[in-house]
C-alpha cells in the first residue's frame, strides 16, 4: 500500500473563518494571509512523491533520532539545523519544546505499544520551526513537523494564539498523523476523516497525560492547553470530555464539536466536518479511559492503538471503529473483561451501539483510496464563505 502525504493541521478551518468574519482589521488580515501560503505548501507535498522512496534509506535509523530546524520566517524547509540528539538544550523555547515534545511523543509509541518512531522503522523525527512569520498553525507534511509561531507580530490586544510549540499534546496529535499515514491511512474526509483526527487527539492527549504522570480520572482532556492567548474565551482547541465546550469568544467564535450522533454535523466545509465530528469518537476514548481509571494509555490506549495498526482500513467509519475497538478489547484483555464491557459503554454514550462481529481478525489490506482534499488548507473564497 502507498502513503499519501497529507498536509494535516492542527487549527481547524472554521476557526479561521470565525476570525475573518469576526476579528479586528489585523486578525483578518492575518488569517487571510496565512491562505495565501497554501499554494506553497501543495507544491511541496508534491514534491513529496519524488523524494517518499528515499525515506527509508535518508531517515530511518536505530532509536529515537531527532533534529530541530529554524525556517527563521521563511518558507525553506527544513531551514537551519538547531539541535540534534544528544545536542543540549538552546535558549530557543520553540526549538527546545519541538524537541522535548518529538522525543515524548517518541517515547509513547516505544515505550508503551513497542514501535520504532512513526513508520515503525526508525524514521528520524524532523521538526521545523519560526516557519513563515504570524503563521497561525502547525502541520505534518508527510515527511516533517512545522510549527508556525502564532500571533507574535501582532498588538498585544489582538494575539489569539501563542507558538504552537508551546503545548505537548499538539505536537503529539500531529506526529500521530503519521502513524495513521504508515497504518490505516483513513480517508480525510467525511467519519473517516474524523476518526483520522480523533486518533490523533487520542495520541497527543496520551503523549500529555504521560509526561505529567496523570491518571485518566486527574486530566483535563482540553487538547491544545496553552495555545489560547488571555484575550480568547476559552482553555485550548478540543475538550474530549466535554465536546463543544473548549471555547466560546467573541472572534473564535463556540466550539462546534458534538459529543453524540444526535448532533452529528454534515457541513459542506472542513472535509466534511473532520474536526468537528472528531468530538465523537473523542468521548467514546474518553468514557473508555475514565471508565477503566489508571494510566489511560495502559488500556485505553492499546486498545485503540491496536485498533489503528491492525483494524481500520482507509475507509472505515465510527461504527467500524466501534466494531474494531470492541474486538480489540476481547483479543487483549479476553471476551467479556471489563476493558471489553467499557469500550462497549463507551461508543454507547456517544450513539453508537457496538456490533459484535463476531471476527477477531484483523481485516485485509485496504485498497489505495482515492486522493482526499487537503482540508487544512482552504481557499480564500471558502475560507469567507463566497
Amino acid at each position: 500500500m502507498s502513503h499519501r502525504h497529507s498536509i494535516f493541521c492542527i487549527l481547524p478551518p472554521h476557526i479561521l473563518q470565525e476570525i475573518a468574519r469576526r476579528g479586528s482589521l489585523a486578525q483578518r488580515d492575518l488569517a487571510i494571509r496565512n491562505l495565501t501560503i497554501s499554494a506553497e505548501v501543495r507544491g511541496y507535498r508534491q514534491g513529496l512523491a519524488v523524494t517518499a522512496a528515499k525515506l527509508d534509506v535518508t531517515d530511518a535509523l536505530a532509536g529515537k533520532e531527532r533534529i530541530v530546524y529554524d525556517a527563521q520566517n521563511s518558507s525553506v524547509l527544513p531551514g537551519l539545523r538547531m539541535r540534534g540528539e544528544g545536542d543540549p538544550p538552546t535558549d530557543d523555547p520553540a526549538v527546545d519544546e519541538a524537541f522535548d515534545g518529538s522525543g515524548a511523543t517518541y517515547d509513547l509509541y516505544n515505550e508503551v505499544y513497542d514501535r520504532d518512531s512513526i513508520d515503525s522503522r526508525g524514521l528520524r523525527l524532523d521538526s521545523t520551526v519560526h516557519y513563515q512569520r504570524g503563521y497561525d498553525n502547525a502541520f505534518w507534511n508527510g515527511r516533517q513537523m512545522v510549527y508556525g509561531d502564532g500571533d507574535e507580530d501582532l498588538p498585544e490586544a489582538d494575539r489569539l494564539f501563542n507558538r504552537f510549540t508551546i503545548a505537548i499534546d499538539i505536537i503529539g496529535h500531529e506526529l500521530t498523523h503519521g502513524v495513521t499515514q504508515y497504518e490505516a491511512n483513513l480517508v480525510y474526509n467525511n467519519q473517516p476523516g474524523a476518526l483520522n483526527e480523533s486518533i490523533s487527539d487520542v495520541f497527543g492527549i496520551l503523549v500529555k497525560q504521560r509526561s505529567l504522570g496523570q491518571s485518566a480520572r486527574n486530566a483535563n482532556w482540553i487538547v491544545g492547553e496553552g495555545l489560547l492567548t488571555s484575550n480568547v474565551n476559552g482553555v485550548g482547541l478540543r475538550s474530549m470530555k466535554a465536546p463543544g465546550t473548549a471555547y466560546n469568544d467573541p472572534v473564535l467564535g463556540s466550539d462546534p464539536q458534538p459529543g453524540h450522533m444526535d448532533d452529528y454535523k454534515s457541513v459542506p466545509y472542513d472535509n466534511g466536518g473532520v474536526h468537528i465530528n472528531s468530538g465523537i469518537p473523542n468521548r467514546a476514548f474518553y468514557l473508555v479511559a475514565y471508565e477503566l481509571d489508571g494510566l489511560a494509555w495502559e488500556k485505553a490506549g492499546r486498545i485503540w492503538y491496536d485498533t489503528l495498526t491492525n483494524r481500520l482500513t482507509a475507509t472505515s467509519n465510527f461504527q467500524a471503529a466501534a466494531n474494531a475497538t470492541f474486538a480489540a478489547a476481547k483479543q487483549l484483555f479476553g471476551q467479556g473483561s471489563l476493558e471489553q464491557q467499557a469500550v462497549q459503554m463507551g461508543w454507547s454514550e456517544v450513539g453508537i451501539l457496538v456490533e459484535d462481529t463476531g471476527n477477531d481478525n484483523p481485516p485485509p489490506p485496504p485498497e489505495e483510496p482515492p486522493e482526499e482534499p487537503q482540508g487544512c488548507l482552504p481557499t480564500v473564497k471558502s475560507l469567507l464563505g463566497f
